[in-house]
């Protein structure tokens, strides 16, 4: 089985951290976004990955060749011009195959076991298995309908007026049936390909109970790094030999004064925290210089300004 990464987005409401880095290669507690999707699915035995990439690829495929990619077979598709996750599948049909396969997104934070998502699928008769997550703000994100084990529609778009407090997480097992629904333009794999399943076929769900969080905007960003901090490093004990490197709270290439309080905060790699400061529940992301004397709290900083509090 093939896993598919989706990795294009411009990353608009991280702005403006995404100006010089791809938002796959934003670091959650100094690592990488993009390598826990990585991990989960070599966790899951998965060996090959296809990878779609757009805006500032260059520094993203860079990256996986720094680590070798990781000991997998890693391709990527390219898109001229960025297709979503509709166009963006549709292009590497003939890579994919007529297997059935794993998608998830680059910016999703989860503990997800791929291997179950797998097994509960081989268990039902249908070509797709969604993973869902219980949200409290499920009408905000996007309201998913289910009756039985069957996903129904996404945000009443056939009007069924069905609704649930579960979201769809980005993760799903598909059958290649799927691909014939979809287009080659820009386009969304959950209005072309999920609806047309809906309407022509069935889908099911797989709901996941365990952490999970879109890093897309500024405030679900410092919520994955501040408030999941002990989850995600309880994922990097279940990392720890599948892939290298893992998740850490201070990078080793940062240098804190001694002077310095530092509590309950991530700090970036080569970032310096000045002689008097104090750091709370916040996010200095890499090669920022934080003065001293400087009083942060639940923020995010980068080069030497709070972007976001």
């Amino acid at each position: 089985m093939k896993g598919f990464i989706f990795a294009a987005g411009f990353g608009v409401r991280l702005r403006p951290i995404t100006e010089n880095i791809p938002k796959p290669l934003i670091p959650v507690l100094n690592l990488p976004s993009i390598c826990y999707s990585v991990f989960l699915l070599k966790e899951a035995g998965i060996r090959e990955i296809i990878c779609n990439l757009h805006y500032k690829s260059e520094g993203i495929i860079h990256f996986f060749e720094e680590n070798e990619f990781f000991g997998m077979d890693i391709s990527f598709s390219i898109e001229e011009n960025i297709l979503g996750t509709g166009g963006g599948l549709k292009r590497c049909e003939d890579r994919i195959g007529d297997s059935e396969f794993i998608i998830i997104n680059s910016d999703v934070i989860t503990d997800i076991d791929i291997k179950s998502l797998i097994q509960f699928h081989t268990g039902h008769l249908s070509p797709a298995t969604i993973m869902l997550h219980r949200n409290e703000r499920a009408g905000d994100i996007g309201v998913i309908g289910v009756s039985g084990n069957h996903v129904v529609d996404f945000k009443d778009y056939l009007r069924t007026g069905i609704t649930s407090d579960l979201v769809y997480t980005g993760v799903a097992v598909l059958s290649p049936v799927i691909l014939k629904y979809l287009r080659n333009d820009f386009s969304s794999i959950v209005y072309t390909g999920y609806i047309d399943l809906i309407r022509n076929h069935s889908i099911c769900y797989f709901e996941h109970k365990g952490i999970w969080k879109d890093i897309g905007g500024m405030n679900s960003y410092w919520e994955s790094n501040i408030c999941l901090m002990n989850d995600i490093l309880a994922l990097g004990k279940r990392m720890s030999g599948v892939l290298s490197p893992v998740p850490e709270i201070i990078s080793p290439s940062s240098r804190t004064s001694d002077t310095a309080v530092v509590r309950d905060s991530v700090i970036g790699m080569n970032s310096v925290i000045g002689e008097g400061s104090l750091i709370e529940r916040s996010v200095i992301l890499p090669n920022t210089v934080v003065s001293a004397h400087a009083v942060i709290s639940n923020s995010i900083v980068i080069d030497d300004r709070i972007i976001a509090q």
